[in-house]
């Protein structure tokens, strides 16, 4: 089921200016009210306004004089729509990158992505939607997201439902969602809606339960056109964009293509295309975006990626082929563009996906089945452990790429270190003498386990420069590791909290950390 979202940037114009830094008020003050302007006759009018103006009442279409009756110290900057227009577009071609292949713009104010198989790189759809609010927000924007299964419902629900969270409407729910809402959120031209309302159309559901034909004939073809596209009746494509100065290849077919063999032949020879590109530039591909054309306007893609750079044709093409089941052709293809959004730098002689020379022999090269993997389950899941530099052992382990070259820290091999740890280290019930011997007896899980043999203590001290984790974060905590064995052959690794004498340096608690083989 297709899904898409719609990002609105309520103030986008004036957030652009101060992001921008042109308009940015001095370091602790708080800037003045700003709007752009535009003339009309002789006039100025209000053309966008930030937040604290808006709170002022201060509104799109007023004259500029009347603005500054509401705020005397009003700032008022030339509307520049081009460079808003681009402004946009730069941001569709970051969301691009991240989030979904089919983004596009929706002037003057907001983005579409289709995220439909999307949610899979961010484990769900709420993940993936939480994650662009908050880098959104991090650029200083004001928004508001709505998830719908068509973009119309998606697009009157982030403009007509104040949340500021992102809106998840659930799948088939799409209809219920837009009831509700005035009739403006059908995207509407000023007098259609004027118009409406005369006749006492306020809601969207009052336009639902009418007979269509006497507003067809009075207020045209455009208002169940819209209305049709929000409800998922009438198709609305998604138009993607990207910068022209990607590397890409095109095919356009005289009649639409509907199987997956046609498919992968048109995708091998959107490869060939595409490397020899990538060949001149000298890069190689880390992402590969195909877009579908179906001759209904919808606009499908598949996305794949790779560990490391590539320009090798039968590994991209057999990376692109195995998700072209995902594509529902509809009526037809009419036309394939294979686009590379994501390129490095990459020597003319490359490193073969057949092997590699280590040590004098060949050894076989895992890029080829890391990007299967990841791009059959998520690049997250795929990951290889490597050491880092802390001094509490749950840190000294983090995850790299999965073919990536570990350099920096390395263990310390004369350390004792369970095979298995757990995280996070687990409360246990202890009997023993203080302040430095072990564990005569423990109870974990509610089993009892009797100490035959133990070893230790480590001291370790926390890093007092951390604000999360446990208490041994704090300066003046300790832990005390031991290795002990039990009756029935177990080996573990458990700690105190403190040194046994001093209550400053922690609780006396004790916790188990991992077992040992």
């Amino acid at each position: 089921m297709r899904r898409v979202v719609s990002l609105f940037l309520r103030h986008w114009s004036t957030d652009r200016l101060r992001r921008k830094g042109s308009t940015q008020p001095p370091n602790g003050a708080i800037g003045r009210p700003l709007v752009t302007a535009v003339a009309d006759h002789g006039r100025r009018i209000v053309a966008s306004t930030d937040v604290a103006a808006s709170a002022l009442g201060i509104t799109t279409g007023m004259t500029v004089t009347k603005a500054r009756s509401y705020a005397p110290d009003l700032e008022v900057v030339d509307a520049d729509f081009d460079a808003d227009l681009e402004g946009l577009r730069q941001l569709a071609f970051w969301a691009g990158r991240r989030y979904s292949p089919i983004v596009a713009v929706a002037q003057p104010d907001g983005l579409w992505l289709d995220i439909t198989g999307c949610a899979q790189l961010f484990d769900t759809e709420r993940a993936l939607v939480n994650d662009l609010h908050r880098r959104v927000a991090a650029f200083g924007l004001s928004m508001q997201i709505a998830v719908a299964d068509t973009a119309g419902c998606a697009h009157a629900v982030a403009r007509h439902v104040p949340a500021g969270r992102p809106v998840i409407i659930e799948p088939g729910d799409h209809r219920k969602a837009i009831a509700l809402l005035p009739v403006s959120a059908l995207r509407l031209d000023q007098q259609a809606v004027i118009g409406l309302r005369k006749l006492g159309f306020e809601r969207i559901e009052q336009l639902i339960a009418t007979h269509r034909a006497p507003l067809a004939k009075r207020f045209g073809r455009n208002l169940h056109r819209r209305l049709d596209q929000a409800l998922g009746f009438a198709p609305e494509p998604i138009e993607p964009i990207f910068p022209d100065t990607l590397p890409s290849s095109r095919r356009s077919f005289i009649e639409p293509i509907l199987t997956a063999e046609a498919f992968g032949s048109v995708i091998g020879d959107l490869v060939t295309d595409l490397v020899a590109q990538l060949v001149t530039m000298g890069r190689g591909a880390r992402r590969l975006d195909c877009f579908f054309y179906r001759v209904d306007g919808h606009v499908q893609a598949i996305r794949v990626g790779t560990a490391k750079p590539s320009r090798d044709r039968g590994h991209l093409a057999k990376l692109l082929t195995a998700k072209v089941e995902t594509i529902d052709p509809g009526l037809g293809i009419e036309a394939m563009l294979l686009v590379a959004p994501l390129v490095d730098v990459m020597g003319p002689e490359g490193v073969g996906l057949e092997g590699m020379m280590r040590n004098g022999r060949r050894e076989p090269d895992l890029s080829a089945l890391v990007d299967a993997l990841a791009n059959r389950f998520g690049g997250q899941r795929l990951f290889r452990n490597a050491p880092s530099a802390s001094a509490m052992p749950e840190r000294t382990v983090v995850r790299g790429s999965p073919i990536g070259v570990a350099g920096g820290a390395t263990w310390d091999e004369d350390l004792p270190r369970p095979c298995r740890m757990l995280t996070p280290p687990e409360p246990i019930d202890v009997t023993a003498m203080m302040p430095d011997h072990p564990p005569a007896m423990f109870v974990w899980r509610r089993k009892r386990f009797r100490v035959t043999q133990a070893d230790g203590p480590e001291r370790l001290h926390g890093e007092w420069w951390r604000e999360q984790g446990m208490e041994a974060d704090r300066p003046m905590m300790v832990r005390d590791y031991y290795q002990v064995e039990t009756q029935s052959g177990g080996r573990y690794w458990v700690f105190r909290l403190g040194d046994g004498e001093n209550p400053a340096t922690g609780p006396m608690r004790w916790f188990i950390h991992g077992a040992f083989a």
